[in-house]
């Protein structure tokens, strides 16, 4: 097997549930043993071996002072590694300066919704959204303004129209999720140039989360928002880790990138540098491992996502129609619309009494969502027919009752 490819397992992707068991992580703790976890954004493969060996130099050093990397801080070692990252990939010219290190990017999705808005002010979200963003504006006392996802009949898509009688003087910030989490979508060039248009005719700042960017599949392409002009760049904010795409989550490292000298500074004026953290040393080498030295992994596990993503759709499309959910673009987590059968409860609990399976809740990503789950499916090919076996004989159970829509009219 290619060097990239090993790590703590033969095949990466296809680690047994016993070992997966084994693990301490929220993801396989969470619910009694009997249940399969589907839920938390992480993939239950095992790290590359870059990754790893990148661990295991600082362990085995026991070097865990306060880091430099080439005689500069270690966070400047990280923000070079994603500047020269997005050049390669997408052609975006990024001055290392204007990457600012994180523990996590969660508080990266804080951090610029306090230093460019005051209470009260309008935040615009996508909805159904990440749960996190939703807390962020609500705990920070800012007003939410939802743009809805709407399936029009082949994806997701929005309506900026639906903004026009929401938005005023006091809406500050446009959060764009892209990929989108949770429906996978990847917006096109078009789509983020009508969001570009909105911004710079309301004078907002556009927090924009991308951390999915590396996991979309043949056929679609990102877009960094901050690309799509100097005038953008400048109000754009972009969130980004290597956390999901090389499955180093509990590792604690991501980044907050601005478009613009006078946006840093303006951040800065509000969020000390020092209120930011720093991430720790792990993370760091960790995260330049997977940049520098792991796409073949990556490719692989593409390869792998792709194989699981198209099994999950024909499943459902030929045992279980009554489930709705359009292919994703991009991630490993599908949208499931479970409107169209019988339950007597939402739909994550239907699933995690009726067959032992722990979604996410569609309720978390949007109140009025409790009709829908999100499925991860970054598992091996067995678990992964587990959990589809036990999707298909609960929906099955349910037949000859009136659907959950109509029973709740």
């Amino acid at each position: 097997m290619n060097k990239l490819l090993a790590g703590l397992h033969p095949n990466p992707f296809e680690m047994s549930l016993a070992t997966l068991q084994s693990r301490r992580s929220a993801k396989w703790n969470q619910y009694d043993r009997d249940v399969l976890p589907a839920f938390v954004a992480e993939m239950d493969f095992s790290v590359a071996a870059p990754i790893q060996a990148a661990i295991e130099r600082i362990v085995q050093a026991g070097d865990y002072g306060y880091p430099m990397r080439d005689g500069q801080r270690a966070g400047q070692a990280l923000a070079a590694a994603f500047a020269a990252r997005m050049e390669h990939l997408y052609g975006w010219k990024l001055a290392p300066e204007l990457v600012v290190p994180l523990s996590d990017l969660v508080q990266g999705t804080y951090a610029p919704i306090l230093a460019f808005s005051d209470p009260g002010d309008g935040v615009i979200l996508q909805t159904p959204n990440y749960p996190p963003f939703r807390e962020a504006i609500l705990s920070t006392k800012r007003r939410l303004i939802p743009l809805r996802m709407r399936d029009d009949g082949s994806r997701y898509a929005f309506n900026l129209a639906d903004l026009e009688r929401q938005v005023d003087k006091n809406t500050r910030i446009f959060v764009l999720c892209n990929p989108q989490n949770p429906t996978g979508r990847v917006f096109d060039r078009t789509e983020l140039q009508s969001i570009a248009r909105f911004a710079l005719e309301h004078d907002l700042i556009v927090i924009s989360d991308e951390i999915h960017s590396d996991l979309v599949y043949p056929g679609h392409r990102h877009t960094p928002f901050a690309t799509l002009g100097a005038d953008i760049a400048a109000r754009t904010v972009t969130l980004n880790s290597a956390t999901k795409s090389f499955n180093i989550p509990g590792l604690r490292s991501a980044l907050v990138a601005f478009g613009s000298d006078e946006l840093q500074a303006r951040f800065h004026r509000r969020i000390p540098q020092k209120l930011t953290g720093q991430s720790n040393i792990i993370g760091i080498d960790a995260t330049i491992a997977a940049w520098n030295e792991c796409n073949g992994w990556l490719d692989a596990a593409m390869a792998h996502l792709l194989k699981a993503r198209n099994r999950v759709a024909h499943v459902l499309a030929t045992e279980a129609p009554a489930i709705h959910v359009h292919v994703p673009e991009a991630t490993y987590l599908a949208w499931l619309d479970c409107s169209g059968i019988a339950m007597p409860t939402s739909a994550f609990q239907f699933f995690l009494d009726r067959a032992r399976i722990g979604f996410s809740a569609g309720e978390t990503f949007d109140p009025d969502c409790s009709q829908f789950v999100r499925f991860n499916f970054a598992t091996s090919m067995p678990i992964l027919d587990q959990i589809l076996d036990r999707l298909v004989s609960a929906v099955k159970s349910t037949r000859g009752l009136p659907p959950a829509r109509a029973a709740a009219q």
